[in-house]
């Protein structure tokens, strides 16, 4: 056998493999809680971008446009009419529950960008609650953490 061999032994090769192994692992379940809030942060921007694109779009082309939330399929869209092509259609994460409250979960912009129904209804995340709210007159909303 050759003396002089230079590497590493087994013992010194699972000794690292193992503190990397920790270090992955306590980094996986700190990024966890990180994950959750960008995905609501994310999810709440689309949701009020793709209502503003909704609004806009009934304005800019004089139609109704009709939002209609499916908490059992876990979706939104917005349609110009029932059955027609859709305006937006969005997915979302199995995290969020879409709850009626004083408004139904559908409503429509008219041409103008108003909207045909106010009221709230509310979103859960986890533990956390938000409420939108659509106001009367010019089909403005905003969203709440409750």
């Amino acid at each position: 056998m050759i003396k002089n061999q230079k590497g590493f032994t087994l013992l010194e090769s699972l000794f690292v493999l193992s503190i990397f192994l920790i270090i992955a692992t306590i980094t996986a379940v700190l990024i966890k809680p990180h994950f959750i809030y960008f995905e609501k942060q994310m999810f709440f921007t689309q949701l009020k971008a793709d209502l503003l694109f909704a609004q806009q779009y009934a304005i800019t082309h004089q139609t109704e446009v009709i939002v209609q939330f499916a908490p059992d399929q876990q979706m939104y869209s917005a349609h110009t009419k029932i059955g027609s092509r859709p305006v937006v259609i969005r997915e979302y994460s199995k995290i969020f529950e879409v709850k009626k409250g004083t408004m139904p979960l559908y409503f429509q912009y008219g041409p103008g960008g108003n909207t045909n129904k106010f009221g709230s209804f509310y979103i859960s995340a986890g533990e956390e609650r938000y409420q939108i709210t659509f106001l009367i007159g010019q089909g403005r909303f905003y969203v709440a953490k409750e």
